[in-house]
C-alpha cells in the first residue's frame, strides 16, 4: 500500500512538501486509515511500559506519536478548504466522525492519562524547566479539559457527541459553500454594475462565462455580510440584490439550509459542556483561554458596544444628510446603502475615493514590494519563488523563505484568487509544522478570495491589501516559531491570542517607507500622492462606529449562542428570532448595521474553530494596539525591533504562556487605551 500511496511514503520534496503532483483523492482515506492505526500502536507502546512514567517515556514519546497522521491530515485539510471539489467534500464528510473518534481515543485514553497525570503530579521533583515543563502542564490540562477523567459511560457519550458535532461542522461547511455558489448574483447588463472598474467587470464577466452565461455578469459572494462592491455600485437595486443574496445564505429552505444544523450544533455543544462540568459551551471554552470566563468576555463586549452603537448612529445621521443633500430623489439609508454613501461622505469630508486608489494597489507589487519588503526590512528574511515546486492547485504559488544569513527558514504558499471550490474568507494554515524533535521546518499557506480579472493586472482594494498583510502576519508566526515539540508549533497558541501577530502586521500598510515602496500607480509608476496619504491617515477613525458595531454584533451573537445551558439550548427553535433577541439585548440591532455574519453563514463558529471565541479579534487587538504604540515609540521598522518581536513573541509559538511572553516582549501588561483611541471609543 505504501509503495502505491505517496502519502504513506517518507516525503522527498524540499521541506517535506506533500507531493501533490502524485497525490490523488483516492489516496486520502487509505492514508488516514493507516495513520490512525500507526498512532494507536504508538500510544499502546507508551501505555504498555511497566516502569514508572517519566518525561521521556511518556511525554516525549507522546510527542513523537502521530507524525504520519499529522502529515496526512495537514495535506488533506489544506486541500479540502482551498479546493473542495465534490469528491474531496465527500471524503471530508466520511472523515469527520473518524477523525473525531481517533482524537477521542487518544485524548480520553485512561492509561495514557494516568501516565501523564503521574508525570504532572511529580512535576516539581523532576527539575523540568521551560518548554519541557510547560508541555507537561499543557498536556495534562488539555486531557483533563477534554474529559479524560470522566468515567467510561460519560466518555462513551462524550465520544458520540464529538463524532456528531464533527459531522455537523462538515455539513455546515458543505451547505455554505454550495449555497454561496448558488446565490452568486447574475446581472444581465454592465449598466447594472455601474461603478465597477474594468478589472471588476472582467472578473464578473468571466465568472458568468464559467457558469454558462456568456455576455452576462456574475458577482460571487464573500464570506462576510457586506460585499466590497456595495461601496461602488451606483444602482440602488443592484446593491439591494447583492446584500439580500449575502444575508440569505443557507437560510432559504431546501437542501443547503443550515438552520437546523445550527440548532443541533448549539444543543450538542451545550450538552457536552454540561457533561464536562461547565455551565455552558462558552464557559467551557474560555476556561482554557486567556479570557478565563465568558463574563470577562461579555463585560468587554458591553463596554465597547455602547459607544460603538452611538458612533454608528451619528454616522448614520451624517450619511442620511448627504443623501438628502445630493440625491435627486432622496432615500432612507438602509444596510445596502451604507458602504456606498459612506464613500460619498469620505470623499466630501476627506476628499478620498477609495475605489480610485486601486491602480496604486497592484497585487504583485503589494506582495513583493509591500508585504515581503516590510518583512525583509524588519526581520531580514528573503523570498524566492520556487516554480519547480507544485502546490495543491495551479493558483497556489510557492516561495522559499531564507533568514538574513542565508540559512533556510521554510516555505510560504500564497493562494490569492477565489474559485467555486474554495471556502469563503481568508485564512492561514500550516501545511508542515516546525519541530526540532521531528526535524521539520515550517510550510505555511495563505488563502484569500480576490476575484481574478479575465485580462490585465489584479488591482486590490484597500481592504484586500489589509487582508493580505493580516494573513501574512499569521504566516510569520508560523514561520518564526522555533519549538522542540510539535504540540507548540507555529500558531498553536490560545485562540484569543492567535490573532494578535496578524493584526500587528497590518501596521506596516501605512508605514511611510513601506507605502512608498509598494503603492505605485500601475501605469505611471508614480507614488501615491503625499496629500492623499495624509487624508487617508486623517480618515482612519472614520466609519469606526459601523465597523466596530458589525464586528461586535457577530462576537456577541457567538457568545449568546454558546452561553446557553443545555436546557435553554433545547428550547430555542427559531434561529432568526434568537439572533434578533440577542442583538437587541446589547443594543446592536440597528437594521442599517447588520452583523458581520449571521448564524447560517457564520463559518468561524460553526465549522471554523472559533466557537465561543470570535471575541478573540477584539481581545487580541488590545495587545495589537499596545504593540503598535511600542513600535512607534522605538523607531518602527528596524531590525532591532524585529529581532525583539521575533525572538520574544513570535518565536516562542505556543511553548510559553502567551501573556507571559507578551510581558517579556513589552515589559508590562497591555493597556486598553490605545485600542479605545484607535476605535474612537475613548471614555
Amino acid at each position: 500500500m505504501a509503495a502505491e500511496n505517496p502519502l504513506l511514503t517518507p516525503p522527498t520534496l524540499p521541506y517535506a512538501l506533500p507531493d501533490y503532483a502524485a497525490i490523488r483523492p483516492e489516496h486520502y482515506l487509505p492514508a488516514f486509515d493507516e495513520a490512525f492505526a500507526q498512532q494507536r500502536r504508538e500510544i499502546a507502546a507508551i501505555t504498555r511500559v511497566r516502569s514508572m512514567p517519566t518525561f521521556e517515556n511518556t511525554m516525549v514519546a507522546l510527542e513523537r506519536s502521530g507524525e504520519l497522521l499529522d502529515r496526512v491530515a495537514r495535506a488533506f485539510y489544506t486541500v479540502s478548504s482551498a479546493d473542495g471539489t465534490p469528491e474531496i467534500q465527500e471524503i471530508d464528510e466520511r472523515l469527520a466522525p473518524l477523525v473525531s473518534a481517533h482524537h477521542d481515543a487518544v485524548q480520553l485514553d485512561a492509561a495514557l492519562y494516568q501516565r501523564v497525570k503521574s508525570v504532572h503530579d511529580r512535576l516539581d521533583e523532576l527539575g523540568l524547566t521551560g518548554e519541557d515543563r510547560y508541555l507537561v502542564e499543557r498536556r495534562f490540562r488539555e486531557m483533563t479539559h477534554a474529559g479524560a477523567a470522566l468515567d467510561d459511560e460519560a466518555k462513551a457519550r462524550l465520544s458520540d457527541l464529538n463524532a456528531r458535532l464533527a459531522t455537523l461542522s462538515s455539513t455546515f461547511e458543505k451547505h455554505l459553500l454550495a449555497d454561496t455558489n448558488d446565490l452568486a448574483v447574475l446581472f444581465e447588463t454592465a449598466d447594472e454594475l455601474d461603478g465597477l472598474d474594468d478589472g471588476a467587470l472582467s472578473a464578473a464577466a468571466q465568472a458568468a462565462t464559467d457558469r454558462g452565461h456568456d455576455g452576462a455578469y456574475v458577482v460571487t459572494l464573500t464570506l462576510f455580510t457586506g460585499h466590497p462592491y456595495l461601496s461602488r455600485l451606483t444602482r440602488r437595486d443592484s446593491r439591494a440584490r447583492l446584500l439580500e443574496a449575502s444575508r440569505s445564505r443557507a437560510s432559504r429552505g431546501g437542501p443547503n439550509d443550515n438552520r437546523d444544523t445550527v440548532l443541533e450544533i448549539v444543543r450538542l455543544r451545550a450538552e457536552r459542556a454540561e457533561l464536562l462540568g461547565a455551565a455552558s459551551h462558552a464557559a467551557y471554552v474560555t476556561s482554557d483561554e486567556t479570557a478565563g470566563t465568558p463574563e470577562a468576555v461579555q463585560t468587554m463586549l458591553r463596554r465597547l458596544a455602547v459607544p460603538a452603537a452611538a458612533n454608528a448612529r451619528r454616522e448614520q445621521t451624517a450619511l442620511q444628510q448627504i443623501v438628502d443633500d445630493t440625491e435627486p430623489v432622496p432615500f432612507p439609508v438602509e444596510a445596502h446603502d451604507w458602504a456606498y454613501v459612506t464613500e460619498k461622505v469620505r470623499a466630501a469630508t476627506y476628499d478620498i475615493d477609495t475605489a480610485a486608489l486601486r491602480p496604486w494597489f497592484e497585487a504583485e507589487r503589494v506582495l513583493r514590494d509591500g508585504v515581503f519588503f516590510a518583512a525583509t526590512s524588519l526581520y531580514g528574511i528573503t523570498f524566492d519563488e520556487r516554480t519547480d515546486l507544485v502546490a495543491y492547485h495551479p493558483d497556489a504559488r510557492v516561495f522559499e523563505v531564507s533568514n538574513a544569513d542565508g540559512s533556510p527558514l521554510g516555505l510560504f504558499i500564497l493562494d490569492l484568487y477565489t474559485r467555486d471550490t474554495k471556502q469563503g474568507g481568508a485564512w492561514m494554515n500550516s501545511l508542515v509544522a516546525q519541530s526540532r524533535l521531528r526535524g521539520t521546518a515550517p510550510v505555511v499557506v495563505n488563502n484569500l478570495n480576490v476575484p481574478r480579472p479575465a485580462t490585465g493586472p489584479t488591482l486590490l482594494t484597500l481592504d484586500e491589501v489589509t487582508t493580505l498583510f493580516h494573513e501574512f502576519g499569521h504566516a510569520l508566526h508560523g514561520l518564526f516559531a522555533v519549538t522542540t515539540y510539535p504540540h507548540f508549533s507555529g500558531t498553536a497558541v490560545f485562540r484569543d491570542f492567535v490573532e494578535f501577530p496578524s493584526q500587528v502586521n497590518e501596521m506596516w500598510i501605512m508605514w511611510p517607507e513601506v507605502l512608498e515602496n509598494y503603492a505605485r500607480h500601475i501605469e505611471t509608476g508614480d507614488a501615491l500622492p503625499t496629500d492623499v496619504i495624509e487624508r487617508m491617515r486623517a480618515s482612519e477613525a472614520f466609519n469606526q462606529g459601523f465597523a466596530t458595531s458589525e464586528y461586535l454584533a457577530a462576537a456577541w451573537l457567538d457568545q449568546a449562542w454558546h452561553s446557553l445551558s443545555a436546557e435553554d439550548a433545547a428550547a430555542v427553535d427559531d434561529v432568526a428570532a434568537f439572533e434578533a433577541s440577542a442583538l437587541a439585548a446589547i443594543g446592536l440591532d440597528n437594521p442599517a448595521v447588520p452583523t458581520r455574519y449571521s448564524s447560517t453563514y457564520f463559518k468561524h463558529i460553526f465549522s471554523g474553530g472559533y466557537s465561543a471565541g470570535y471575541y478573540s479579534y477584539i481581545w487580541s487587538e488590545v495587545l495589537d494596539a499596545d504593540t503598535v504604540e511600542w513600535f512607534g515609540e522605538t523607531g518602527g521598522l528596524t531590525r532591532e525591533n524585529g529581532r525583539r518581536f521575533r525572538e520574544r513573541l513570535l518565536g516562542v509559538g505556543g511553548s510559553k504562556d502567551p501573556l507571559e511572553a507578551y510581558r517579556d516582549f513589552r515589559g508590562r501588561d497591555a493597556e486598553i487605551a490605545p485600542l479605545l483611541k484607535r476605535r474612537g471609543l475613548g471614555d
